[in-house]
This record gives C-alpha cells, structure tokens and sequence, in this order.
C-alpha cells in the first residue's frame, strides 16, 4: 500500500533518467520534490505537466523535511552537497540506478510488478516507449520510465499503472562513475529481457565491446531460468556471438533468416513505414508505424515478441504500434525554415546510429538534400570512435560539426577537437564545415539560406536540439 505522505526529493530532476521516476511517484500519490540546474531541458514539459516544479540549483536545505532522496550520478552524483547532508541527518538515499530497480520491482510502492527490461547499445528509448504504447493502447495499464522527455503517444514520459507490468530501460552503464561501478541493469530483475544490440560505447568505463558483451550475458543471465526470457536482436556479428552465448531461453529477431522472427519488405512512405513480420517462417501480418527507419522496423518486433509473450493477440499488437508516433528527439519534425527547408532532430551521438539514422532519412525523403548538424558528445568517445566518425556521414550531402559538447563526467582536452571529425570527413571526399559554436552554426545556416529541397537534421546527445529550435523560432 502506497504511503501517501511519503517526501520524495530528486537530486538532478530534469534528467532523462530521473524525471520518468519522479512523475511516476507523483501518480503514485507521493509528495514529490527535486532541484536541479536552471537551463533548459527536455523534461521540462511532462515535469510540469505533472505539476512539479524542481527548484533551481543545489542548497542543503532542499531536504530538510524529506524520507528519501534519489540522486543522478551528475552534479557530483554522491558527492551533491544535497546528497551529503541528507546522509549526515541519516535521510535514506538511493542512486538513479537503485531507485529505478525499486520501481520496477514494486518494492518502493507496497505492491509486485513484473518487469520487462530493454537494453542494448542502441535503441532503448524508442524500444520501450513502442512497448509501452501497445500495452497502454489495449488497456493494460502499465508502468513505465521511458528515458526522454515527451511522447506523444504515451501519458508521459514516466507513469504509475494499475496493470502488473513496469517497463524501464535496462543501461549498461555505472551506477556511479566514482564511488560505485556496477553495471546499473544489474540491479534490475526483470522476466523479460530485450537486448536491442552489442556495439562498443561508453569508452570512458568498458575498454573494448568483449567488455560489454561479458556485462550484459551477467544482465541476461540474472533471469529466471523457468519463467524468464531473453528477446535479442539476431543480426550482425556481436549479436549472434552474444546470443549463442547466452544457454537460458531466448527469441531472436532481425532481417536475417535465421532469426525466429524475421522481418522482410520494409517499405517507407513519407513518414511512415510498413513491413511484414514472420515467427518461425509463418507471417503474422503487415505492421504499420508512423515513424520511418530499419532501425526502428526492428524494434518494433522486438516490441512485438514481448507482447506475444505476456499473451497479447496479434491484432491488438498492429493497433498499438499503429498509434506510436515516435519520442522527444529520435527523428522529430522541429519544424520549417522560412525557405520552407525541413528541420529534424535526433539524439545520435554513437557513429552507428549516425549512419542508421541518416540513411533512414535518404529512404524517407529522397528527393531532399540532407544536412547534417553534429555536435559531438564526450572527449573520451569522440576519441576512442574518432575513424568511425569520420565515415559516418556518407548518407549526407553536407555535414557541419560543433565542438565536443563534454560530459560532466570528464575534464575538457584542450588539445583535441572534433575539427579532427570535420576534416577526416573532408579527406573522405565529402562536404564538412567545422563550426564550433551553436550561435555561429545558426549564423550559417541562416546565412545559407537553404531550399525547400533541402531537410537539416540536429543531431547529438548534448544541446544541439537548441539549434533546431532556434532556426524554426520555437
């Protein structure tokens, strides 16, 4: 039973991680408080569509009062002066990674859930929030923390169902970069496991993708081995080595024949997609979504396969995939520039997804001339990927690229700059202009006067959505 007068106070609100959470305890019935910087974020409207109103900066006395703090692993993380109080006055506190475990499991409630947990290098966000519409659409009324800001087919970005699933992102990242370096996901125990992919990520932590691999089998291997399941995309060769690695029962699924759901004749019209999807060679029917890309084909079946696991009819599934229009910052339309060029958005910031996405947009809009707008994120990857960054843009007809937008994790490198990216794309025999701030990438592009054949697309995980916001003047 939910204590209503519990006091939830959120260290770093705004944050994709701990937004979802704070909403969802909210609906709850707790008493919901957070701090956090004063710019602007993409949380910002489902937190104050949910009447929260985080406070600015970090003081001490922001947890007076309080039963537990929940903290992000930024703004100090542990070492949070909000943090470090709460503790000396023997306030409980739980890390993003903790508390998310909590709620999936229904621990922090008074109640059970089952969970279902999506991982993978790539493609979480959308993976979990497609999941979430169809259980939502037919009426299951799941819980959820999707890691973004809004979804237009979804409540919010975080909710409290009365259905007996919670579907959360499963990150392969650490709990806390200084004080506690166990994989997040490892502190989650779902019954269904979806891994969208293996790729190499996160340089700053994992020294090479066998590292990564070895982390999620300990993820995987976490379920039970009567009830679990494990759905894992079955294409490409990290994913078919992880997935022969792992001895427990497991779906794969992908374009490759081999899989046990197959998807075959993708075919985008505008901004939707169609595609057929067969299990074990026999066709389940064609899937619509309003959202285009193989990337996002494959997972939707990922989506499908976990449905038909929890007992959910076919039809059912095509109606609510049908509905999902797809997330804050994962190919959203900004809007039109005055000239009547196309603005998009998207949150690629891995060289993998860069080229997905961008070849995504060549079958989407054929007859447009693609710009690129990259700003990069994190030293330690931009480094470590740098030859794949370079060869990452071919789908595009121009690329422009902003300085490293750095983590709050890392230190800035004043002697290494993503001009390396803009030149080595140069090299490459492509168009590349190195721009480093975004006030002179707006300047440029208004400057270039781009025409309705053209379509520019932000991209990165940092602030370059700004830039698609300001060309388009909201």
């Amino acid at each position: 039973m939910v204590n209503k007068k519990l006091k939830i106070h959120f260290v770093g609100i705004k944050g994709v991680g701990l937004a979802p959470l704070a909403i969802t305890a909210k609906e709850a019935g707790y008493v919901i408080s957070g701090c956090d910087v004063a710019e602007e974020f993409i949380t910002d409207i489902p937190l104050r569509n949910a009447g929260i109103v985080p406070l600015p900066g970090f003081a001490p006395n922001h947890v007076d009062g309080i039963d537990l703090v929940i903290t992000t692993s930024a703004h100090g993380g542990l070492d949070n002066p909000e943090v470090k109080y709460a503790k000396k006055q023997g306030i409980r506190v739980l890390t993003h990674g903790e508390a998310l475990a909590q709620f999936q499991s229904g621990e922090i409630f008074g109640r059970k859930f089952e969970g279902i947990s999506i991982s993978g290098s790539h493609g979480k966000t959308t993976t979990t929030a497609m999941l979430a519409t169809v259980l939502l659409e037919n009426k299951k009324d799941p819980s959820f923390a999707v890691g973004t800001g809004s979804i237009p087919s979804l409540t919010s970005c975080g909710h409290f169902g009365r259905g007996k699933y919670f579907i959360a992102e499963a990150d392969e990242y650490v709990n806390d970069p200084v004080y506690d370096k166990r994989p997040k996901f490892l502190l989650q125990n779902p019954k269904i496991v979806i891994v969208t992919n293996i790729d190499f990520d996160h340089p700053d932590i994992f020294k090479d993708v066998s590292e990564i691999e070895k982390i999620f089998l300990s993820f995987v291997n976490k379920l039970d081995s009567k009830n679990g399941v494990l759905i894992v995309c079955g294409d490409g060769d990290y994913n078919k080595k992880f997935a022969k690695k792992y001895l427990g029962r497991k779906i794969t699924y992908g374009v490759s024949i081999d899989n046990d759901y197959v998807v075959e004749r993708i075919n985008i019209s505008g901004e939707r997609m169609f595609f057929w999807v067969k299990k074990d060679k026999v066709l389940l029917g064609e899937f619509v979504l309003q959202v285009f890309g193989e990337q996002n084909a494959l997972n939707a079946t990922a989506a499908i396969a976990a449905c038909l696991e929890i007992g959910m009819p076919i039809e059912q599934i095509k109606k609510g995939l049908s509905q999902f229009m797809g997330t804050k910052r994962r190919s959203e339309f900004v809007g039109k520039l005055t000239t009547g060029a196309l603005v998009y958005d998207d949150y690629a910031h891995h060289p993998t997804e860069i080229s997905k996405t961008l070849q995504s947009f060549k079958k989407a809009f054929p007859d447009k001339k693609l710009v690129c707008i990259f700003q990069p994120h994190m030293y330690s990857r931009t480094k470590a990927l740098l030859p794949e960054f370079k060869r990452a843009f071919t789908n595009s007809d121009e690329i422009i690229i902003s300085e490293i937008f750095p983590s709050y994790r890392e230190e800035i490198d004043p002697n290494f700059s993503s001009r390396e990216i803009s030149e080595g794309i140069n090299k490459f025999g492509e168009k590349s202009t190195f721009i480093p701030t975004l006030r002179g990438v707006v300047e440029y592009v208004n400057q270039k006067k781009y025409s309705k054949n053209y379509l520019l697309v932000t991209m990165g995980a940092g602030d370059i959505y700004k830039v698609a916001q300001t060309l388009v003047g909201v």
